[in-house]
């Protein structure tokens, strides 16, 4: 009776670590799974409502308001901002479809955008920008140069909802600073801005 309970207890042991390692795995690999990059035009473009600075670079971020994983992509947008010598012109533009009521994407989010130095926060109703810049993915960051000229498309997070120092966020202050940087694009990790086949 006793080694029948004892191998009904391994059994039940063996069951749960092997659950508890399987849930890691899927946790480990869903935060380390960059969404669909950007495909940005090299080129600021024309039918954009935004209008881009002449004498500075011009940075865009865009988000979805309820993507848990961007507030870790605006805490790194903001250590950037407050390292650039010289602040570029910022868009903070929050996806709002038209088929939700007005407010619906002035999240904690929202505020916490507006909190960020120098930023212009705006709502960018069924991602009309986001489209005009190729973009599909919460926390994608570009940089235009001031001869309206992409200088920088990808994310500013290492991983999904994890700050701190990341490629994405060197080759910003780099540019920002000297000019330059040692890479023109990262991956980008957040939630799809549209559902799928839209």
């Amino acid at each position: 009776m006793t080694a029948r309970k004892n191998a009904w207890i391994a059994g039940l042991a063996i069951a749960w670590l092997t659950g508890v390692g399987y849930g890691l795995a899927q946790l480990w690999a869903y935060e380390n799974r960059p969404g669909s990059p950007a495909t940005a035009p090299n080129e600021w473009p024309t039918r954009s409502a935004l209008v881009p600075a002449t004498d500075r670079p011009t940075l865009i971020f865009l988000a979805h308001p309820q993507c848990t994983c961007t507030v870790a992509s605006l805490d790194d947008l903001r250590e950037v901002l407050q390292r650039a010598p010289r602040r570029p012109k910022t868009y903070v533009l929050f996806l709002r479809p038209t088929v939700f009521e007005r407010g619906w994407e002035q999240t904690d989010l929202w505020k916490k955008a507006t909190a960020l130095p120098d930023a212009t926060v705006l709502r960018d109703d069924d991602g009309a920008e986001a489209r005009q810049f190729g973009v599909g993915t919460s926390g994608q960051t570009l940089l235009y140069d001031s001869n309206r000229r992409l200088r920088f498309a990808g994310g500013v997070t290492a991983a999904r909802g994890h700050a701190g120092e990341n490629a994405g966020s060197a080759a910003l202050v780099s540019l920002l600073t000297r000019g330059v940087a040692d890479r023109a694009a990262t991956s980008v990790f957040g939630c799809p801005l549209f559902a799928s086949g839209s």
